[in-house]
C-alpha cells in the first residue's frame, strides 16, 4: 500500500440547480424528461452561462480546490503539487491547473502543475499519478487533484440532446503523504482503446483542425457526436476492469465498502451493481441533482458520499470512471 491518504474533499457547481422543465424554457429546446430522469437519473444540474455567471473551467476548479484545502485543515501554500482532471480545459495553454496554482498561492512556488486529460476518466488516472509521484518525493507533502467539467461551453445552440445531459461541475481532494498504514492507497487498473477517438468529443481548436471561419460554417466547433456509442460498453467493461484490479491486489468483491462510478447513467449503475451481486447502498450518485459533470463526477460524488457519512475512514473505496476515446481508469484505496 503506498503512503498517501485523503485528508480534505470539496466540490463546486454554479449557481442554483436547473430542473428539467427549467432547462427546455430557457435554452427553448426540447428532450425526453421522462427517459432523462427514469434512465439517465438525471433531474437538475448546474450552468453557468445559463444563469449569466461569468465563471469557466479555472473558476470551477480553483472553488473545489479551496473547498478541499480548507477541509484539510490546509492553507494553500502548503500544497506542494497540483493536478487538474479535465477534457474541457480554460485554455489548451497555459494549463488550467498552472490557473488553479496561481490563484490559489499566488506567487511563484515550488509547486509542481499539470493537467491531464483522458475525457471521463481524467480525475482517476490524476489521483493515480499524483500518489505515484507523492511516493516517490517525499518533499511533496500535500497535493490537491481535481477533476472539472464545463462541457456546456462546447454545446451549440441547438443540442438538445447536449444541453439535457452534461453540466458544470468540479470535485477535489487533497492528499497527504503519511507514516500510518490505516489508510492509504492499494492501486489502479487503467484501460485504453485509442482506435475509438472518433466516437464522440472536442475535435475542432487542436492543431489538426484550427477553429477557421470555414469550421464554424460547417458547424464543426465544439462537441460532436459522430458515432453511437456500444449501448452496452460500460455495462462490459466496469465490472471486467473491477475484477482485474481486485484480482491484482488479492481482494474480493466483498472486501470493498463503496463504489463510487462515472454518473452519466443511473440504470447502468444499478446493472453493474447487479452484475457485481453488491446492493446499492453501496454505491452513491449524484446525478439527479449535478447532471453529467464528467471528470469531476466521481470527486464530486466521493465528497457527498464522505459528507453524508456514507463512506467512513477505515473503508476501502474503489472509483470506476471510464470516457471517451477510449479511457478508462480505476483506483482502490482505504479511506
Amino acid at each position: 500500500m503506498l503512503p498517501v491518504k485523503i485528508i480534505g474533499t470539496g466540490s463546486y457547481a454554479p449557481g442554483e440547480i436547473i430542473s428539467n422543465a427549467e432547462l427546455k424554457s430557457l435554452t427553448g429546446l426540447e428532450f425526453d424528461s421522462e427517459k432523462l430522469e427514469n434512465k439517465l437519473g438525471i433531474f437538475g444540474r448546474h450552468m453557468a452561462h445559463q444563469r449569466g455567471i461569468e465563471e469557466t473551467t479555472a473558476d470551477f476548479a480553483t472553488n473545489a480546490a479551496i473547498s478541499a484545502i480548507k477541509a484539510a485543515g490546509l492553507k494553500g501554500d502548503d500544497i506542494g503539487l497540483f493536478i487538474v482532471g479535465t477534457d474541457t480545459p480554460e485554455y489548451i495553454s497555459p494549463s488550467t491547473s498552472i490557473l488553479v496554482q496561481g490563484r490559489i498561492q499566488q506567487k511563484e512556488t515550488w509547486a509542481s502543475t499539470f493537467d491531464i486529460s483522458a475525457s471521463c476518466a481524467s480525475f482517476t488516472i490524476a489521483f493515480d499519478n499524483a500518489v505515484r509521484i507523492m511516493a516517490t518525493d517525499p518533499t511533496i507533502k500535500y497535493a490537491v487533484v481535481i477533476g472539472v467539467y464545463n462541457m456546456p461551453a462546447y454545446l451549440r445552440k441547438e443540442d438538445a440532446f447536449g444541453y439535457s445531459i452534461f453540466a458544470d461541475g468540479a470535485g477535489a481532494v487533497v492528499l497527504e503523504r503519511t507514516d500510518e498504514t490505516a489508510s492509504g492507497y492499494i492501486g489502479s487498473q487503467l484501460l485504453t482503446d485509442g482506435t475509438q477517438f472518433d466516437f464522440i468529443g472536442v475535435y475542432a481548436g487542436g492543431t489538426k483542425m484550427p477553429v477557421t471561419n470555414e469550421i464554424l460554417d460547417a458547424q464543426q466547433q465544439g462537441l460532436l457526436s459522430l458515432k453511437p456509442m456500444p449501448g452496452d460498453r460500460n455495462e462490459r467493461l466496469w465490472p471486467m476492469v473491477i475484477s482485474r484490479l481486485l484480482e491484482k491486489h488479492n481482494f474480493k468483491i466483498g472486501d470493498i465498502d463503496h463504489f463510487i462510478f462515472t454518473q452519466i447513467n443511473l440504470s447502468v449503475i444499478r446493472k453493474v451493481m447487479e452484475i457485481l451481486e453488491v446492493p446499492m447502498s453501496k454505491t452513491t450518485t449524484v446525478m439527479d441533482k449535478f447532471g453529467y459533470t464528467g471528470s469531476g463526477c466521481v470527486p464530486m460524488a466521493f465528497h457527498h458520499a464522505v459528507t453524508e457519512g456514507k463512506i467512513k475512514r477505515g473503508d476501502r473505496v474503489l472509483f470506476m470512471a471510464s470516457g471517451a476515446g477510449l479511457a478508462v481508469g480505476s483506483n482502490l484505496f482505504i479511506y
